[in-house]
């Protein structure tokens, strides 16, 4: 079965975006190390889960070529089949990429069910909350970067137990870390 997989930067206080939403706080340039670490991950991943409100940036950035991004990435992020999981979406207006609502476990449920890869899921915070709430993430890869932001939205939206895996520092001073929740 496949798992699905939360990759997502925090800050060293445990947050996904300042108070207002603000992203400005991810500048430090990945470097080399850190690049190999995440072409590992998505190696195994052939499908990205994604919330609407983050879809409605995230797909039409990469599909711009975002610059300063490797060709190979870009082209990976616009290739990789997508699901955007809305109440208010009823179909896609993106290429490569469908749209799912309804009952939050069954749609993960037959996600996780089919043939392939594990899945990713990058956020939004909503999706992020409910589906930790759910317990359906089987692997937490939070990329920890060395700013902590006082407040904003978190990455979990309650206690959580976990199992670390492994810890990763690179030499940009973003630190991986890779839980895995106990159940």
């Amino acid at each position: 079965m496949r798992k699905l997989l939360l990759q997502v930067q925090v800050s060293a206080d445990g947050y996904m975006a300042g108070p207002n939403g603000e992203m400005d706080w991810l500048a430090h340039p990945w470097t080399a190390d850190l690049n190999a670490h995440i072409n590992a991950l998505t190696a195994k991943v052939d499908g990205i889960v994604l919330g609407r409100r983050l879809a409605e940036g995230f797909i039409p950035a990469w599909a711009a070529g975002p610059e300063g991004e490797d060709q190979e990435s870009i082209d990976w992020m616009n290739n990789t089949p997508k699901v955007v999981i809305s109440r208010s979406l009823t179909e896609s207006p993106w290429e490569n990429t469908t749209v799912a609502g309804g009952d939050l476990a069954a749609t993960i449920g037959e996600l996780k069910s089919r043939e392939g890869g594990d899945l990713v899921v990058y956020g939004g915070g909503t999706l992020v909350a409910s589906l930790a709430e759910a317990n359906l993430i089987d692997e937490y890869h939070l990329f920890v970067n060395p700013v902590a932001l006082g407040g904003g939205m978190p990455v979990f939206p309650g206690r959580r137990e976990l199992r670390l895996v492994a810890a990763d520092a690179f030499d940009c001073g973003i630190t991986a870390l890779h839980y895995e929740p106990r159940r």
